[in-house]
């Protein structure tokens, strides 16, 4: 199942954004994945940057290139506290300030709905890994319109009670290319993971279209001790 989820991303053509999180196979450390694409030139203007705090933004690559930042720069990752953030857009500063405010992850994205970008309305896409909850591993969710009518928002939220050693759970913004772009549709997908960042990193990069793809990290949290690593990939 997991291999076959793998060889069907190879064959997406436009995935958008997506959210990997699951377990090491050696079950020592959370990991998760976040890639960016692109379609359009202020869409493929962009690069991460890590921050000394931990922390990560996207960026413009051309500042005299950039037409509307208002959707494309954002903090995919955040973290407070135990609690490690990774989103596709502002909804992470969302959580970040619900989280610190002692609210949860739900009760932050009940305040958000899909993106503004008709005819799109592209999904918001959010994950958490907390290690202070001990009733949950990771949890992700889905901000989506019914059926492409921007009159209802759809937030769906999946709970993973433990995780699976060597895998992990993927969402993406679309189902596949297309006007408008189609969205991601069902529950999360269970994909491979590896001990290795490089080779997690490379594994879902070398899976994504080369025309396509603009970034991408692979982040890794300690269950024992919440120390993490980072390793981002930039076109």
């Amino acid at each position: 199942m997991a291999e076959s989820n793998f060889a069907q991303l190879a064959e997406n053509p436009y995935p958008g954004r997506g959210i990997v999180i699951g377990l090491t196979p050696d079950g020592t450390r959370f990991v998760q994945v976040y890639w960016i694409m692109g379609r359009s030139e202020n869409s493929r203007n962009r690069v991460f940057i890590q921050e000394e705090n931990g922390f990560l933004r996207t960026e413009a690559k051309d500042p005299a290139k950039l037409t509307d930042p208002s959707l494309i720069i954002y903090y995919p990752v955040r973290y407070t506290g135990s609690a490690h953030i990774v989103t596709n857009g502002d909804q992470t500063d969302t959580i970040y300030d619900a989280l610190a405010a002692g609210q949860t992850f739900e009760q932050a994205l009940t305040t958000r709905t899909y993106e503004p970008d008709a005819p799109n309305f592209t999904p918001r896409i959010s994950g958490v890994v907390d290690l202070a909850d001990t009733t949950c591993a990771y949890k992700l969710s889905i901000l989506k319109t019914n059926l492409n009518d921007p009159a209802q928002t759809m937030r769906h939220f999946f709970h993973y009670e433990h995780g699976l050693a060597g895998y992990g759970h993927f969402i993406s913004t679309y189902a596949g290319d297309g006007n408008p772009l189609p969205s991601f549709q069902g529950e999360p997908l269970l994909v491979p993971l590896y001990d290795d960042v490089e080779q997690t990193a490379q594994a879902f990069w070398s899976r994504l279209n080369e025309d396509n793809k603009i970034s991408l990290l692979v982040k890794t949290i300690r269950v024992d001790n919440g120390q993490t690593e980072m390793r981002v990939i930039n076109k």
